[in-house]
This record gives structure tokens, C-alpha cells and sequence, in this order.
């Protein structure tokens, strides 16, 4: 069986599909699913950023086959592991949660490259062009600790 992870952030245009680009990228599709979701529903259906597009692009990643959703309690039965960008995101996502065996799939993003520092991962959609850099490198270390533990 697959396993799956999912990334979730605020409207899932800007970070969310970074990580889940990133982290797909670094993994066998045969062997694992990565999707990624919004704790809002402003752009349920929409593209990626065309920012974080264009900064995947950089690198050899392809968002365009993405669209935005909406994160749902259901997700916690379809996924083994959720990554958050930011306090906010995990209050919203295990305020959700069926258990407490639920909660404990919700982890922020940055403590798989920085552990125990709870660090967030920025919401680059009011900034420029180098907000979206600095997340994607920041997304890319994390996805960097991830992509190891799967695959030990």
C-alpha cells in the first residue's frame, strides 16, 4: 500500500503546492501519494500561484495538474501523514480531527529540518517574487528529512 502525505496551507495556492511538487518530486509515485489541501475554501478549483508555479518551474517541477481544495475531516482517514506551514494551519486542521489518534498525524512542516523549533513556513502570497524563493528553499529542506524517512 502507498503512503500517503498530504501538505496543507491557508488557501492551498502558494505553499501547500510547493511542498507537495517538492516532496513528489523526491519520492517513487508507485510508492507514495502526495496531495495538498487549504484550511480556506477562497480557491477551491484554481491553479497554483502562478508565483510558486513559475518558481517550480526553476527547478524542474511541474504544478499545472494541481488544483486547489479545500481540506476535510476526511482527510484524516485518506492520509498517513499532515504537514502544516504554520500555527494557524495545525489549529484549524486538528480542530477537525475524529481522536487524538488523528491529531497526532498533524505535524508542522519545519520541524522535520528543524526539530523541536516549531518554525513556520511564511505565507508568501502578499510579497514578492523572493518570498516565494525563500519558501521554496525552506520547503525543499524539509522535503529533503521527509523524503529520508520514507525511504529508510
Amino acid at each position: 500500500m502507498k503512503a500517503r502525505i498530504l501538505m496543507v496551507c491557508l488557501g492551498n495556492i502558494c505553499r501547500s503546492p510547493l511542498a507537495e511538487g517538492i516532496l513528489q518530486a523526491k519520492l517513487p509515485k508507485e510508492d507514495f501519494l502526495v496531495d495538498s489541501a487549504g484550511t480556506g475554501a477562497w480557491h477551491v478549483g484554481q491553479l497554483p500561484d502562478p508565483r510558486s508555479i513559475e518558481v517550480a518551474n526553476n527547478y524542474d517541477i511541474d504544478l499545472t495538474t494541481q488544483r486547489a481544495r479545500q481540506f476535510v475531516p476526511e482527510d484524516f482517514d485518506r492520509f498517513d501523514r499532515i504537514y502544516v506551514m504554520d500555527h494557524s494551519n495545525y489549529d484549524n486542521v486538528v480542530k477537525l480531527a475524529p481522536s487524538e489518534e488523528a491529531k497526532q498525524k498533524v505535524k508542522l512542516i519545519l520541524n522535520e529540518s528543524n526539530p523541536g523549533k516549531d518554525l513556520e513556513v511564511p505565507d508568501p502570497y502578499f510579497g514578492g517574487p523572493g518570498g516565494f524563493y525563500n519558501v521554496y528553499r525552506m520547503l525543499n529542506e524539509a522535503c529533503d528529512s521527509i523524503a529520508r524517512q520514507l525511504q529508510a
